[in-house]
């Protein structure tokens, strides 16, 4: 019941987070966290607190959309280019690489469903994977590797060794199925799990792709 209640105050604080207005620094008009420029005198505005969910202008979920992060990105990109501001104060000509910098920040981490996940963790108020605590200690997830780590080395074609890279990538997708599931619940714990699986069955597939390329060499 604690976790549940826990869970929810952290959705409530997510929802009005969403909400939260600052003021432009230019007109003092009102900006909401993650809009780069103010929709009154068109200013850039500083990065803030907003996170990269709502930069991106996306809802707070594992699930993304690829096509749609991609399309504001880009279209971001475009609106923060430099030669927009040529003509610009120096302090938006360094507001607009700041939210630059941010923006990539952004697209690079949402883009990919481990680094996507952690983050999103982070939010929930878990940290996983930090360095110096990635200790594989899971005895599920640990039997798992080492059988993955055995059959790769016993593999004698790259055809064998492409199997696993398909296994591998199977067991990844499922994993990122989970991972939707869980990140709807509120139990921190099978989340961390699972993103620590998801990181070394991505680690495994890296690890199948190199032996398969040192194969075809020695053929």
């Amino acid at each position: 019941m604690q976790a549940k209640a826990e869970g929810a105050a952290r959705s409530d604080n997510a929802a009005a987070e969403q909400n939260i207005v600052q003021a432009c620094w230019s007109c003092h008009g009102p900006v909401a966290v993650g809009d780069p420029f103010c929709s009154s005198c068109k200013a850039v505005q500083p990065p803030g607190q907003a996170d990269h969910f709502q930069r991106m202008g996306l809802e707070r979920s594992f699930d993304v959309d690829l096509d749609a992060l991609e399309k504001a990105y880009f279209r971001m990109q475009r609106d923060l280019h430099p030669d927009r501001f040529a003509t610009k104060t120096p302090k938006e000509k360094s507001l607009s690489q700041q939210q630059a910098t941010s923006l990539n920040d952004a697209y690079e981490t949402l883009k990919d469903p481990l680094d996507r996940a952690v983050y999103l963790a982070h939010l929930k108020g878990l940290d996983v994977l930090k360095e110096g605590c990635n200790a594989l200690n899971d005895p599920v997830i640990l039997m798992e590797a080492m059988e993955m780590r055995e059959a790769l080395a016993e593999a004698e074609s790259a055809d064998e060794v492409s199997d696993l890279t398909r296994r591998a990538q199977g067991d990844i997708a499922d994993c990122e199925k989970e991972l939707s599931s869980a990140f709807e619940g509120t139990d921190m714990d099978h989340i961390g799990t699972l993103i620590t699986r998801l990181k070394y069955l991505r680690k495994l597939a890296d690890e199948t792709r190199f032996r398969r390329a040192e194969l075809r060499s020695m053929a």
